[in-house]
């Protein structure tokens, strides 16, 4: 699969037992292809909200699908003997998603043809996920939802698995709950705006904060972060997705005109974007998941949203922190300062990482993609149409090969 951040693509080989909900899953080997630069920059400007030509799109399909084939195969040749796999799942790379644009209607597009992927891997391909949720008046995201629950529901723990990628998306697991009974939606930017300002910062020198350094350094400027919180978005009910049409490129541009006439300090621009991720999770969580308290700051002001983050302590209405668990996934996992950030913005609960479920935080989406594969061989439904807003559940994906 390859996520918003559009940096390369991420292969795992999952051993999975069972069937349906009952099935149990194990990572085996997993390995992140970098794109091509020039692949990259490519992909990139097809993503962005211009006239593109049909036959450069038509390229890209068949050259991502030659991608993710070679991806899979340089996989199992990692293997060697000990492990075969049987199918691959392929969420490909998106390039456009639109939510209910025109007539209630959803337009999303993945890019890596599947017929390219088996022929040059030698295995049946399950893709197509999203079209199977859009075509029963779903969204098409997000889709890992059902997967988290296998992976990680818990009868006494409730859990928020927050997936910090270029988009940030929860999925809320209440204790001892069923598959159809999580919320899940995105919460807004995850890597995407701090990663385009320092590619602008560095001058293409460097593509992330690697573990939030610059943040760390920073002060966040209070009236710009105020004035990206009141964008409709993050006040927008669930069912919701979002994607580079708000938080891509064009948003970065203004967010570095903006910034550069705040402050002369690159280290503020980072932690502002940084404050943004942080503070978009807090408020989400805060007006849509049961019990996490919304405190004053979250709503009406963002001046405690410093460098150090000094923020009020709020009543544990879920109960004591072991009882609720924030579990980070993506490359967002790995920033120290958001990290930091949102363990003092939702005290509530205690924030760990998949990496300590045995899933590195880079696995974790190729992970999902090959448990939903496993859910259609079954003939099982991995949509959740309270999140997506499909009519009904259904199983996704069609097979290729």
């Amino acid at each position: 699969m390859a996520g918003t951040s559009c940096d390369g693509i991420d292969a795992a080989c999952v051993r999975i037992v069972g069937e349906g909900e009952a099935m149990k899953v194990r990572l085996v080997h997993h390995r992140h292809q970098p794109f091509a630069r020039s692949l990259q920059r490519r992909l990139l400007a097809v993503m962005a909200p211009s006239a593109t030509r049909t036959e450069e799109i038509a390229h890209l399909h068949v050259e991502l699908g030659e991608a993710f084939g070679l991806a899979a195969r340089r996989l199992i040749g990692e293997l060697g003997r000990r492990e075969r796999p049987s199918v691959i799942g392929l969420s490909g790379q998106t390039v456009c998603h639109y939510p209910r644009v025109r007539r209630g209607r959803t337009v999303t597009l993945q890019l890596g043809s599947p017929a390219h992927v088996a022929a040059i891997a030698g295995l049946p391909v399950i893709a197509d996920f999203r079209q199977s949720d859009v075509a029963v008046g779903g969204q098409g995201a997000p889709l890992v939802p059902w997967t988290d629950w296998v992976l990680f529901r818990h009868p006494k723990i409730s859990r928020a698995v927050q997936n910090i990628g270029g988009i940030g998306n929860v999925t809320w697991i209440p204790a001892g709950c069923g598959a159809r009974q999580v919320i899940a939606f995105d919460t807004g930017p995850g890597n995407m705006v701090i990663d385009g300002l320092v590619v602008r910062i560095s001058g293409g020198r460097r593509c992330m904060d690697r573990d939030g350094r610059m943040a760390s350094r920073g002060r966040v400027l209070d009236s710009v972060l105020v004035r990206w919180m009141s964008l409709p978005f993050f006040r927008q009910r669930p069912p919701r997705t979002t994607g580079r049409e708000v938080f891509g490129e064009p948003f970065v541009a203004r967010a570095w005109r903006i910034l550069r006439a705040a402050s002369r300090a690159p280290e503020d621009w980072v932690a502002t974007a940084t404050a943004l991720t942080a503070r978009s999770i807090a408020l989400a969580y805060g007006m849509f998941l049961p019990g996490f308290v919304q405190d004053r700051g979250c709503r009406e002001s963002v001046s405690e949203c410093s460098s150090s983050f000094p923020v009020r302590r709020r009543s544990t209405e879920i109960g004591p922190r072991s009882s609720t668990q924030i579990i980070l996934a993506g490359g967002g996992s790995r920033n120290c300062a958001l990290r930091r950030w949102l363990e003092r913005l939702l005290p509530q609960a205690s924030v760990r990482t998949v990496d300590e479920f045995g899933i590195p935080a880079e696995a974790k989406e190729a992970v999902s993609f090959a448990v939903l594969a496993a859910a259609r061989l079954d003939g099982t439904s991995s949509n959740v149409p309270r999140v997506t807003g499909a009519s009904v559940a259904v199983p996704l994906g069609a097979v290729y090969g």
